[in-house]
């Protein structure tokens, strides 16, 4: 997959399909989307997805948000699904006073080479968001492409958004997270060192350190699964993950996400993981000992294990 990052000035040499949006989460809404894109580059077209970098609500906040997936973890997976351009525009306030129709006629018939744009209903571009579907499909015989507008995805009576989405991990309910998504909601990043606590208490766990910016649902214990990168192929594991500052003996406030993996006895360090949350089991706890926590991580991985099975 190409990637055009910090960069107005591209040009693709191909007839496109396109998405445009932010896809915050990439759920079954932004599936849709996608998959629409993907049916056109089986017919030869180019598959493009456009974002914005950051996205106008970072830009016009003056701060960072958290995200449900990080730029890296958004990466992954549209090259999982097939796509061939991904395109993070600048944007910053110059940028973004580009009329609507000039970023129709210059980007998306110009650079992009737009052939087909798959749009969500609500769509919104140009300046002070006043570009929209009907634009769209009134510019498309002027430059040749044609718009499909895609219908919301909807879920008991709700029509998914990463805003839903959002709610549902705020809330541990990961549950339904995973219904909006179509998979559990993931945590990806490196093995990275810790204080090894788990290996001196007989139960060694493979830690990492999420992005800053990265979304994370309530601190505490999670029933989880991890995949591990591997050359070629992936391994799967299943685990009991522990989410946050681990209290009873840190007092930093360092957010970590630690994961046991049942069956396994292996250095991992360096190696890239995602993390599966599946269903939330109970708050992180302050002990008062050490001997304590162990207990109760014991009784953790001993239910975690079981997880799934007529639980």
């Amino acid at each position: 997959m190409r990637i055009i990052e910090k960069e107005t000035s591209f040009q693709l040499d191909k007839a496109s399909a396109v998405a445009i949006g932010k896809f915050d989460g990439i759920h079954r809404g932004h599936q849709s989307l996608l998959r629409h894109v993907l049916e056109q580059k089986e017919k030869g077209l180019r598959a493009v997805v456009f974002t914005f970098d950051p996205s106008p609500a970072v830009l016009f906040s003056g701060r960072s948000l958290p995200e449900l997936t990080t730029k890296e973890e958004k990466r992954k997976l549209f090259e999982e699904l097939g796509i061939d351009v991904l395109i993070e525009y600048p944007l910053d306030f110059t940028t973004a006073a580009m009329p609507a129709a000039d970023f129709i006629g210059k980007v998306l018939a110009g650079q992009i080479k737009t052939a087909y744009i798959a749009a969500g209903t609500d769509l919104s571009f140009g300046k002070e968001g006043k570009g929209d579907t009907a634009l769209l499909q009134k510019c498309a015989a002027t430059y040749g492409y044609r718009t499909e507008i895609i219908e919301k995805v909807t879920y008991e009576g709700r029509e998914i958004s990463s805003s839903y989405v959002r709610e549902a991990v705020k809330a541990g309910d990961m549950e339904t997270a995973a219904k909006l998504i179509g998979e559990a909601y993931s945590v990806r990043g490196v093995v990275a060192h810790g204080k090894k606590l788990g290996r001196r208490l007989g139960m060694p766990t493979v830690n990492l350190l999420p992005e800053k910016e990265k979304l994370l649902p309530p601190f505490g214990v999670y029933f989880s699964e991890v995949v591990i990168e591997e050359d070629p192929g992936e391994r799967v594991y299943r685990g009991t993950t522990n989410i946050g500052c681990k209290p009873t003996v840190n007092n930093e406030e360092q957010v970590g996400v630690e994961t046991y993996l049942y069956d396994f006895a292996q250095e991992i360090y360096g190696k890239e993981i995602t993390v599966r949350l599946f269903s939330f089991h109970r708050p992180e706890m302050k002990f008062a000992s050490v001997e304590e926590l162990k207990k109760q991580m014991a009784a953790d991985i001993a239910r975690g294990r079981y997880y799934g099975f007529g639980h």
